[in-house]
Parts: C-alpha cells; sequence; structure tokens
C-alpha cells in the first residue's frame, strides 16, 4: 500500500490562488472524494469529516476553499447572482485539473451541494463518476431567505463577523459574497433545477429534516427529475449541516454508496 496523501497548498484556478488540502491515496492510487463547502465554509470549517472520510472509505479526499473563502484570495463583488453556475463549469474544471484528480466522487454541502449538481448536468467529464448531495438548493424557498435575513442581522450587530475571522482572511468579502446574493431581490426567481434532467451518472441525496435553509422539496425536485440512479438519506435530529449534526450517519452513508459504485465499476460493463 502507498503512504497516505497527506499534504496542503495552494492551486490557481479561476484567476484565483486558492488553498486546498488533501487526505489518503493519492489520485494515481484511488479514486478521490472532492469537497465543495457551503455558502459561508472553507477548508478548516468540514472540521474531522475529510479525516473520517478517507478512513471510512479508504479513497483519497481533496478539499479547497473557493475564492473568498478561508485563505483563498477574496472573491470579486458583488457576486454575479449566477455565481454557482460559474464556479461549476469555470473554476471547478480547472481545480480539478490542477489536482490531478483522475476519477472522483463530488462531495457537495448546501452551495457546494449545487455546484456539484450543476457541473454534473453540465459538464461531459468521465473522471466524475457520481455526486453527494448534502443540503442542496435548486431554487429559492421562503423559509431559507429567512434564515438568511437572519444572518444578515447576526453578522451586523452579533458576534458573526468575530466568528467567521477565526476561519476567513476576509469575513466581510466572504459573507456578503453570499449574503448579498441570496438575498438581492432578483434572486428569488433563482431556479436550477433543470439541471437535475441531465445527470447520467448515480447520485446520493442527504437531507435533514430539520434543515433551517430548505425543506425536503429539494431531496423531491430530485426523485422526481433524475433519469440517473438516486439514492436519498433524510436524517432526523439534523439541520442544515448533516457531517456536523450526524457525522456517523453521513459518513456510513457516504462509504457505503462509494462501495457500491466502486463494485459496479469494477465489475465492468455487460458481457465484457
Amino acid at each position: 500500500m502507498s503512504a497516505p496523501w497527506v499534504a496542503q497548498g495552494t492551486l490557481v484556478a479561476g484567476g484565483k490562488t486558492l488553498e486546498y488540502a488533501c487526505f489518503g491515496p493519492a489520485p494515481s492510487e484511488a479514486p478521490t472524494l472532492v469537497l465543495l463547502h457551503e455558502g459561508l465554509g472553507c477548508i478548516a470549517l468540514w472540521r474531522g469529516f475529510p479525516q473520517a472520510l478517507a478512513e471510512a472509505t479508504g479513497m483519497g479526499v481533496f478539499v479547497y476553499s473557493r475564492a473568498g473563502y478561508g485563505r483563498s484570495d477574496p472573491a470579486d463583488l458583488p457576486r454575479r447572482l449566477d455565481y454557482m453556475p460559474i464556479e461549476a463549469t469555470e473554476v471547478l474544471p480547472e481545480v480539478l485539473d490542477a489536482a490531478g484528480i483522475q476519477r472522483c466522487v463530488l462531495v457537495g454541502h448546501s452551495d457546494g451541494a449545487t455546484i456539484a449538481a450543476i457541473y454534473a448536468g453540465s459538464v461531459a467529464d468521465y473522471r466524475v463518476r457520481a455526486i453527494v448531495l448534502m443540503a442542496p438548493h435548486f431554487f429559492t424557498e421562503e423559509m431559507g431567505l429567512a434564515e438568511i435575513a437572519n444572518a444578515k442581522v447576526a453578522f451586523e450587530t452579533g458576534d458573526l463577523r468575530e466568528r467567521l475571522g477565526k476561519y476567513h482572511a476576509d469575513p466581510d468579502n466572504t459573507f456578503r459574497g453570499w449574503n448579498d446574493s441570496w438575498l438581492h431581490p432578483g434572486f428569488k426567481a433563482w431556479n436550477v433545477a433543470d439541471v437535475i434532467d441531465h445527470w447520467r451518472i448515480p447520485a446520493l441525496a442527504i437531507q435533514g429534516r430539520q434543515d433551517q435553509y430548505g425543506t425536503l422539496a429539494q431531496i423531491e425536485e430530485i426523485e422526481t427529475r433524475a433519469y440517473s440512479p438516486v439514492e436519498t438519506l433524510v436524517l432526523d435530529d439534523c439541520r442544515h449541516a448533516p457531517f456536523l449534526d450526524q457525522p456517523e450517519a453521513v459518513t456510513n452513508g457516504i462509504r457505503d454508496f462509494c462501495a457500491r459504485l466502486m463494485k459496479i465499476e469494477a465489475a465492468g460493463p455487460v458481457g465484457a
């Protein structure tokens, strides 16, 4: 067995220098789980989840902070309202190339799940064998927008700015890039659910029943529209961050999903 692939550094994608970290086998040794963080996330805010995934699956785990997050370059503000399709179709391919990814599963959370979903439905990339979507957004919901408005109050009058400053080099850039976009009047009509129609790879969708930013309507949209195989994992006692609220269930769910995927791939085409 090769030595564990444990490294951190920077790469350039989308004209920005982005921080990354990786765990487990190198891309040349095993498939890679590529983690895409939420709208206020970064490498550090995945906490112990990447290492746990590497240990549970035996796969490599690659995680990076998008522009405006963690120690990556700041984002250009104001963000365009189609910033998630841009991240998916323009930046993510460059990240995968720079990281030397050969076979992977995209594992996204919240905004990151939407980016993964858009990539699967928009970019023909044989390296991407499946997607795992935790708390994805395909359209806005009033309850989610209300929580985002509450976050604005917490940032401007509470301690949220200070807390974000522990993890992000420029917490104002981080927060404004996310919050201003979601609360823009033009964003209410945002809807990218049509990307589901174009998936041609398996998907695992994970959602907490108590998610404060989205309802199970997001998961139902997947079940209604997808032509490719879809598995769902709906978790009780779980809010918007399943990997934090129910880490064992999420880790085991992804492990089992990937094991089934790799078994099918190992069997090869029928008649081969």
